[in-house]
């Protein structure tokens, strides 16, 4: 640590090429400041190299220990099916990500200016590593037991709908911006705004639920993103400080809206509606308010930022957006590689109205009339026939609360000859901040309507997607909660 600070600031005057082609624009950014302004970026977390390997061994040789004490409890396959869901959604959503991150800290550690920035993104380039290796590699064994484990490798090479979205957000905010903007997108906005705190409450519900081989996973890799989550915060002061506030807020503001849509999608359904009622500690909602929004809002003021514009909308929408995506989820279930689990049993709907005031007379009305043709036998009225109305922006399904106060609207935007349809206005905004970043991509429903999914049905889409037999998603508990409802119709006729 004596010589931490020398090391740190290691920066040098290049001899044999100018600082333009050391630091080439696209790649570094092109902020107007001198090189002395980025060499006071000061990271609020130090750490040397042997410390750092001290550390990572020990995290994996904890997370490995409890790996190989408990392969013979049977944990996954006594485990709850909705729990089973949660952890394939989460193994098919994030390993290979993490490892393509490891890009993303690889052009901070070589294109950065802060000196400080390339040491911190030298050690999140290996957390990026070891992150995609473990979690690829935990999943393994359970693939010889349930296909659908497969995904965790499988899913972001394929066509499936969440994972076109997830691409079209990583890759725009982490492989196709420059060092600085993707400490501030990636890093800051996305990781400080999001990750870390889910892995927290997503290690804890692993933990209640009995997973202690998940919830030890978990805990190692989100001692990592604590870490080199920093790495954006002392970047915007620095622009902040040099009279490029604006630029650094559109950045913040862009991904975090575009991160919230992801996470509406994926952890809303997984905290309320996946996740057995007895080890549910707080609402999706209520996880929000007290883990993302306080921290987030902190975390703004204390740099001097604002909040963003639409904020207000934003915190609207913790207690709508996640709803509507999970009950699109189940409806078009056979087009992801886990299984939906419904959630809405009697006990749920009280737990979920509790929670969300209103649900009942506006998502239960939806429910009720799935659970109807369910206790009929109609089953072929629970599945889709079309292919919903998908946002140009986030790639997911645009939705709004049913009900008296229906209010699901199209935004849509006509640029260079091609109409764009958005879910919000936030989604349009992003859009026309960087259009030609954005005007070339054809979402699923565009390539359906191209002639590019052939044929043009379901049974086209599903292999479109890279959905095989034995991966298509069904209802996580095999309708097994419907009982409840057809054991009440029949008291109800008897009485």
């Amino acid at each position: 640590m004596d010589w931490y600070d020398i090391a740190r600031t290691t920066n040098w005057s290049p001899k044999y090429v100018t600082d333009l082609q050391l630091f080439p624009l696209e790649m570094a950014g092109d902020y107007g400041l001198p090189q002395e302004a980025w060499e006071k970026y000061d990271e609020p977390y130090k750490q040397t190299y042997p410390e750092y390997v001290k550390i990572q061994r020990e995290k994996d040789a904890g997370a490995y220990s409890v790996k190989a004490a408990l392969e013979r409890s049977k944990i996954f396959e006594n485990s709850d099916p909705g729990w089973k869901s949660v952890i394939k959604a989460h193994y098919g959503a994030f390993p290979r990500l993490e490892y393509a991150a490891a890009s993303a800290e690889a052009r901070m550690m070589r294109f950065s200016k802060a000196p400080g920035m390339r040491n911190m993104a030298t050690l999140g380039c290996l957390d990026e590593i070891r992150h995609g290796q473990i979690q690829l590699y935990f999943p393994h064994e359970h693939v010889s037991k349930d296909r659908q484990m497969d995904w965790a490798h499988k899913s972001i090479d394929t066509n499936e709908w969440a994972m076109i979205a997830s691409r079209h957000f990583f890759d725009d905010i982490m492989m196709t911006r420059d060092a600085i903007s993707v400490s501030i997108m990636l890093t800051f906005s996305f990781e400080t705004g999001f990750t870390n705190m889910q892995f927290l409450g997503l290690a804890a519900d692993a933990a209640e639920a009995g997973d202690h081989t998940f919830a030890s996973l978990i805990s190692s890799i989100q001692t990592d993103e604590s870490r080199h989550a920093q790495i954006g915060g002392p970047a915007l002061q620095v622009l902040i400080a040099n009279g490029q506030k604006a630029t650094a807020q559109k950045k913040v503001d862009i991904a975090f809206w575009r991160a919230w849509k992801l996470f509406a999608v994926l952890t809303g359904p997984m905290m309320d509606y996946y996740t057995p009622l007895e080890h549910r500690k707080q609402s999706f909602k209520e996880f929000m308010e007290e883990w993302i929004v306080a921290q987030f809002e902190r975390a703004l003021t204390d740099l001097g930022l604002d909040l963003p514009w639409y904020w207000d909308h934003f915190l609207e929408e913790l207690s709508q957006t996640h709803h509507g995506m999970h009950l699109g989820v189940w409806f078009w279930r056979p087009t992801v590689w886990w299984n939906p689990a419904a959630g809405v049993t009697p006990t749920e709907r009280d737990w979920l109205e509790e929670k969300y005031p209103g649900w009942n007379d506006t998502w239960g009305q939806c429910w009720d009339v799935i659970i109807d043709n369910v206790v009929d036998g109609n089953m072929a009225m629970t599945y889709p026939e079309t292919l919903p109305m998908i946002c140009n922006m986030c790639n997911l399904p645009i939705n709004n609360t049913p009900g008296n106060k229906w209010n699901v609207r199209d935004f849509p935007l006509e640029y260079k000859g091609r109409l764009y349809h958005f879910g919000s206005e936030q989604d349009r905004w992003c859009f026309e901040q960087e259009p030609e970043r954005y005007a070339g991509h054809l979402s699923l429903v565009d390539r359906f309507l191209a002639g590019m999914i052939q044929p043009m049905d379901l049974g086209g889409a599903l292999n479109y997607m890279g959905l095989a037999p034995g991966e298509i998603g069904d209802d996580a508990h095999n309708y097994a909660w419907a009982e409840v409802y057809r054991a009440m119709r029949a008291a109800k006729k008897a009485s």
